[in-house]
């Protein structure tokens, strides 16, 4: 029993990736690391060999190189299904990358890359695997329950799976708690949530608890009596009391003071609402969808949140995925976001150049949905062509190494970077910028630029930026 159960555990543990790539240098290479990395990797030279060889639906992730003998590494992307494709390409080539996510890669990585970069990208993928096949097989159990809500963007498995959620939880009239990041679109779920309600013909209150001063919330939220405190000039209905028969949704509800969350615990438990300086309370009909980005669990461990209140607002909890979470859907938004303010600006219809759709992918977008929304709005404002947005207009923070960074500069701290490991590590450990040197240096002597670039997989110019980098210039035939 303790053997079958530990080589369950080891099963589980050894992802499956299959490496198509007709180097044998760059494959090895990458096999090795793969390997040292508790991966368990399988190996084919072209898309052929890889489909008459393997069954592709057995592995959970294909690194495939967008040059091969005969198809192209992306007709991978269709026979894979569900199984995620890792293009490896050029910076040479970075329009044929863009197309490849666009046909469905889960990813690109130019090459040559070094064990860092590309053991991020896997893990990454690698990391998804588990709750993607579980979010198909629920998508699958749904049937048309994963159909898109109107004004939400994305066809993303998580974004499905959400979809489905919203779907099943609307109709009723459980208390739900959205949980995401700023910026990912909580009130639209509420939006969603109410349309699709029996209560779509009653209000729909939206409230940000944290827009509104602490002295004032209980008095907005519950309505209060004429003289009830100072300013009180007359009686006031609450919003809790103007969402009867329909829906209140609270926004950053972890913001709400202790005391108002006394009162609002009332409004779910007894459904009656007290306005401030009333002896008399009112029935109540009212759905409540709270959001919020904070961990409501531990305010409450920390007795900064009722305790009792999480546990009467925790029902259905849905969580909003950040959005450098979701893949494709980044591009979807950022398109749809461009189309609608060329529209609102009376623009020409404007497209995103491939160096732009790569700084919009390759972002983390801490500010989700609204900082993309804000930059695609500065980007068509500030734009002067009138065919395409550039990456420069988009003015995101990347910590990328720029296309057009000195060769020299790259050479020398390349240098400064080999100086600092030790120099008798073994063959095995070589990154692949090592094996892509000593390919070329073993080559050169027989091989035309030509053929060096084809075999490595990149074009002639990305192969004389990386002979400038690596410091290796071309040598030329000794004359006998």
């Amino acid at each position: 029993m303790r053997t079958f159960f530990g080589a369950a555990i080891n099963k589980e543990i050894m992802s499956k990736i299959l490496i198509v790539e007709d180097e044998d240098i760059i494959r090895t290479a990458l096999r090795k690391l793969l390997n040292r990395n508790k991966y368990d990797v399988e190996e084919a030279g072209s898309v052929s060999e890889a489909t008459n060889k393997y069954k592709l639906g057995n592995f959970d992730l294909i690194i495939s190189d967008l040059r091969l003998p005969g198809a192209p590494g992306t007709d991978l992307i269709q026979m894979a299904g569900e199984i995620p494709v890792l293009i490896m390409t050029s910076y040479a080539s970075l329009r044929s990358a863009v197309d490849s996510m666009r046909m469905g890669a889960v990813d690109y990585i130019a090459k040559p890359f070094d064990h860092d970069e590309m053991l991020a990208a896997v893990k990454r993928v690698i990391g998804k695997s588990s709750a993607r096949k579980q979010q198909s097989q629920e998508q699958h159990t749904d049937g048309d329950n994963q159909a898109a809500i109107e004004g939400m963007i994305g066809s993303s498995a998580v974004m499905k799976s959400l979809y489905a959620k919203i779907h099943k939880v609307a109709p009723t009239n459980a208390t739900v708690l959205v949980h995401g990041e700023t910026g990912t679109g909580k009130e639209l779920v509420a939006h969603a949530l109410h349309d699709e309600s029996p209560r779509r013909s009653r209000p729909l209150i939206s409230v940000n608890c944290a827009a509104i001063p602490e002295t004032l919330i209980e008095a907005e939220l519950f309505g209060h009596e004429k003289g009830a405190f100072t300013g009180a000039a007359s009686t006031r209905e609450g919003l809790v009391a103007a969402a009867d028969g329909g829906t209140l949704f609270l926004d950053e509800i972890g913001e709400l003071p202790l005391e108002a969350q006394a009162r609002l615990l009332r409004v779910l438990q007894e459904g009656e609402v007290r306005p401030i300086g009333s002896v008399e309370s009112r029935k109540v009909d009212v759905r409540l969808i709270a959001a919020t980005h904070r961990d409501l669990g531990k305010l409450s461990r920390e007795a900064k949140f009722r305790e009792d209140l999480y546990y009467r607002i925790n029902v259905v909890q849905l969580k909003l995925p950040p959005l450098r979470e979701r893949g494709k859907d980044i591009l979807a938004l950022a398109e749809a976001f461009v189309e609608r303010f060329c529209q609102e600006m009376d623009k020409p219809a404007l497209s995103l150049t491939p160096e732009a759709i790569q700084a919009i992918t390759t972002y983390t977008w801490p500010g989700n949905i609204r900082e993309l929304e804000n930059a695609i709005q500065r980007a068509v404002i500030l734009c002067e062509n009138q065919t395409e947005i550039d990456h420069e207009q988009l003015a995101i923070d990347l910590d990328l190494v720029r296309l057009d960074e000195d060769p020299h500069e790259l050479a020398q701290a390349n240098r400064a970077s080999n100086s600092t490991k030790p120099r008798n590590e073994p063959t095995e450990d070589l990154s692949l910028e090592d094996y892509f040197q000593r390919f070329v240096l073993e080559h050169q002597d027989t091989m035309s630029e030509t053929e060096l670039a084809r075999k490595l997989g990149v074009s002639r110019k990305c192969l004389w930026e990386r002979r400038q980098r690596l410091g290796i210039p071309r040598s030329k035939p000794t004359q006998k």
